[in-house]
């Protein structure tokens, strides 16, 4: 029992911090009928529904198949880098940044490991990792704190992307300058690591009329609970197994976190001392906030007490930027790397080192754009 309850800290710790937090507060302010208001369904939802799809997609190979067949044409090794670096950047956009870095970042290092060059395999990782948090900022659903305080304040999809496209624009030029700077020029021939096989094209259409129908649902031109049954009933014929995909313990997460802002909201001397923080800089706030909570809780927590919405998404976005957990996304490739076989605790120590060294410039420049544009 002892070592189950260590494993699930050791693995989510957010999930348990929120689920204690949660708890907590529900004696402070005991449950009663206004808990269910607590909750936002439509983001649980919309949430579920997009993993559900991009289950179906990672189970038939699409994007293993698509790297390859981009691969093939590839022999330099800053090529291959920026390649891989520019697929985490947009893929992000639509599959969030932890489904991307998930995908590829496997992927990645047993192609890049053909090229025996271990600095430039590193760096490709942390870049790929970079352009994933920051390609994500870009949309509503290309991470879950986007995806929420879209929700939570109203916001239309094109004043959303036209609020981040500075700032995704930016960072897609660093990206590709801290890519030329920081890899190799070593050349290699691809070998294709495992066979491939071309997904299923009837698969393929099906799961590109869910994603639209899910972006028709996160616009609010179909009804989330319409968008949600037939999402739900479409995976259930073609491919169940995919239900098991789903990160059930974000949506746990998130249902803490909805607890435990509904229940702050309802303390009055806790409630006007944050809001009286919080309306220094919003923006600042949430990215420093980010450094020490991750984004995604942050975006929730911060968003009980200011009107601000704008100011959230901007700050919580560039405050995926830092340490390694302002992301927990950045994580995913911690551990792959890590995993490397011949990594060692002085290999993972100069991983974080350099991780958290280009992070800190990227979140300098977008916070100095933040400056003179906000």
């Amino acid at each position: 029992m002892i070592s189950a309850v260590r494993d699930l800290i050791k693995k989510d710790p957010v999930l348990v911090i929120s689920g204690i937090l949660a708890a907590v507060s529900c004696f402070i302010v005991p449950p009663d009928r206004d808990y269910i208001g607590y909750v936002n369904f439509r983001v649980l939802a919309i949430l579920t529904a997009l993993m559900l799809v991009v289950a179906i997609l990672i189970r038939i190979g699409t994007f293993d198949y698509l790297t390859d067949r981009l691969l093939r044409r590839l022999k330099s090794l800053r090529a291959v880098s920026l390649l891989l670096t520019m697929l985490s950047f947009f893929m992000a956009m639509l599959l969030t940044n932890d489904v991307t870095l998930v995908t590829l970042v496997p992927f990645a290092i047993a192609v890049l490991k053909s090229f025996d060059d271990r600095k430039s395999l590193m760096f490709t990782l942390i870049l790929m990792t970079v352009a994933a948090n920051l390609g994500s900022m870009l949309t509503p659903i290309g991470n879950p704190q986007n995806l929420y305080l879209y929700t939570k304040y109203e916001m239309d999809l094109a004043g959303f992307i036209k609020l981040m496209l500075p700032y995704s624009t930016l960072s897609l030029i660093l990206t590709v300058a801290a890519v030329i700077l920081l890899t190799g020029k070593k050349e290699s021939e691809y070998k294709r690591i495992k066979e491939i096989s071309v997904p299923s094209l009837s698969k393929l259409i099906i799961c590109f009329v869910l994603f639209v129908i899910c972006v028709l649902a996160v616009a609010d031109i179909i009804n989330w609970i319409i968008m949600f049954a037939v999402v739900a009933a479409v995976v259930a014929i073609i491919d169940r197994k995919a239900f098991k995909y789903v990160d059930y313990a974000l949506l746990l997460t998130f249902v803490f976190f909805f607890i435990l802002i509904g229940n702050i909201g309802r303390i009055p001397a806790v409630y006007n001392e944050l809001s009286r923080i919080i309306s220094y800089s919003p923006v600042l706030t949430a990215a420093a906030s980010s450094q020490i909570i991750s984004n995604v809780p942050a975006a929730m927590l911060l968003s009980a007490f200011t009107d601000n919405g704008k100011a959230l998404v901007v700050g919580t976005n560039l405050g995926g930027l830092g340490t390694i957990i302002a992301s927990m996304a950045s994580l995913i490739t911690y551990r792959f790397y890590n995993g490397i076989k011949d990594s060692g605790k002085k290999q993972g120590m100069g991983y974080l080192a350099s991780f958290t060294i280009v992070n800190v410039i990227f979140l300098s420049a977008l916070l100095t754009l933040w400056i003179f544009i906000g």
